[in-house]
């Protein structure tokens, strides 16, 4: 059960965001798409209570309970940016807004643009962390908790290659190609 929870949360999520933009952009109805958009935490906390209440119901801590917390974290950690994504997207397409601002691609600006993306999903994967620990000492010593703490581990895996790949960009920033003009002399 958990598991198509999961599944239909994301595609809650999708739904809301349409029909959110839509009524933004395509209705006119700004306020009202707004509204509608910020009903999409509202998934997450549903999610949250029926984990809860499966493992007050004595279920053993699983696979799904460990991907329900990920999942929660992941929208909190990039829930809002996606929105914000796909947002500049269907404004510049459907209602004359400005081109979405591409992310820089050389030097220091692409590597102060990789510790934002970091920062992200370093909230995300603390975010699942603390939800799994949470998870943990609601089940207490009793229960096997070691799905949960596996899953504790991915996220710290998350991380860090999240800080390698900011590290990267810093230590080693990416050079804008020389011009053809320039390279010809």
């Amino acid at each position: 059960m958990i598991v198509t929870l999961i599944v239909l949360c994301e595609v809650g999520f999708w739904v809301l965001l349409a029909a959110g933009l839509a009524l933004r952009y395509v209705a006119r109805k700004p306020r009202l798409g707004a509204a509608v958009l910020l009903c999409e935490p509202l998934l997450e906390v549903v999610l949250l209570v029926v984990t809860a209440v499966d493992l007050k119901n004595g279920a053993e801590p699983g696979l799904r309970h460990g991907l329900a917390a990920v999942y929660i974290g992941f929208t909190v950690g990039l829930g809002h940016s996606t929105v914000k994504w796909v947002d500049a997207r269907v404004a510049h397409r459907f209602a004359g807004g400005p081109p979405p601002v591409k992310p820089p691609r050389y030097g220091m600006a692409r590597a102060a643009h990789e510790w934002c993306v970091a920062a992200r999903w370093t909230v995300a994967a603390v975010t699942a962390i603390a939800l799994l620990q949470a998870a943990a000492w609601y089940v207490g010593g009793d229960g096997d908790t070691g799905s949960l703490h596996m899953w504790q581990q991915k996220m710290l895996w998350v991380i860090g290659i999240n800080l390698l790949v900011a590290g990267g960009y810093t230590l080693f920033p990416k050079r804008e190609p020389k011009s053809r003009a320039g390279a010809g002399r």
